[in-house]
């Protein structure tokens, strides 16, 4: 059984993902893994490959989601989007997005960060 954290996750990927599509973004991995490293969603955007590190909660009360991403997950994904880069799209321009999302009863706010921070 799925814990409540890891449900939040996955509604707030589904909604990421759909947001992101909407917008013009096409999907190329979801949740792709280099060793212990995962990125969430792997989109393409125009001559860019976007690396979307999704966070969600379903109250702002602990703080904001995007403040979840610290340095070290930074590094983490940047490790692997270079894994990625080198084995499947060796001339694309590369971004880190975040999308921040909370899961309201109503309707999510979701907010979308580009170049939330630099590889």
């Amino acid at each position: 059984m799925q814990t409540s954290n890891r449900k939040t996750g996955d509604k707030g990927e589904d909604m990421a993902l759909a947001y992101l599509i909407l917008n013009g973004f096409v999907l190329l991995e979801r949740n792709w893994r280099h060793g212990r490293c995962e990125i969430d969603l792997i989109m393409e955007e125009k001559d860019t490959i976007v690396f979307v590190e999704v966070k969600a909660r379903s109250t702002e009360a602990f703080g904001w989601p995007e403040a979840a991403v610290k340095k070290s997950k930074q590094a983490n994904i940047i490790k692997a989007a270079q894994e990625y880069l080198y084995l499947k799209q060796p001339n694309k321009e590369l971004r880190f997005d975040i999308v921040s999302i909370i899961l309201k009863k109503d309707e999510p706010d979701i907010y979308h960060i580009r170049d939330a921070f630099v590889g």
